[in-house]
């Protein structure tokens, strides 16, 4: 059985949240690129054109792509023979939550997203 400290899954769920907020996957691009090649509308293919030059940008700077407001989505595969130390729940949250806050990304979820449907400007009403 393989042992595996809940540490090491907060490390790397941080880095991975950094790393998807800094660099386009190639499929992806490869489709923003093939969409703009085709794209007949002028103002589309400016759209477009900014969002290339952007995640351009961000590849070179080491930034983020955008600031768009989104939900981390943590998907796990653990072995049958692996035990984790620690919680696997507080361990991914913590990562999320260092990533966030070490690459510098907009936190736009403040309580559970299908709970409440509550914004980070939202006052409570008595």
């Amino acid at each position: 059985m393989r042992e595996i400290d809940s540490k090491q899954i907060t490390d790397v769920v941080a880095r991975l949240c950094v790393e998807a907020n800094r660099h386009l996957a190639p499929d992806v691009r490869e489709r923003i690129e093939g969409c703009r090649a085709c794209e007949p509308w002028p103002i589309a293919q400016n759209i477009l054109d900014r969002i290339i030059e952007n995640y351009n940008i961000a590849d070179e700077t080491e930034m983020a792509i955008c600031q768009d407001t989104g939900l981390a989505c943590v998907f796990l595969e653990i072995g049958q023979d692996v035990h984790v130390n620690g919680s696997i729940e507080d361990a991914v949250n913590e990562g999320v939550r260092r990533g966030y806050t070490d690459g510098f990304l907009r936190k736009s979820c403040v309580e559970e997203p299908l709970g409440a449907r509550k914004t980070p400007w939202t006052t409570p009403r008595a």
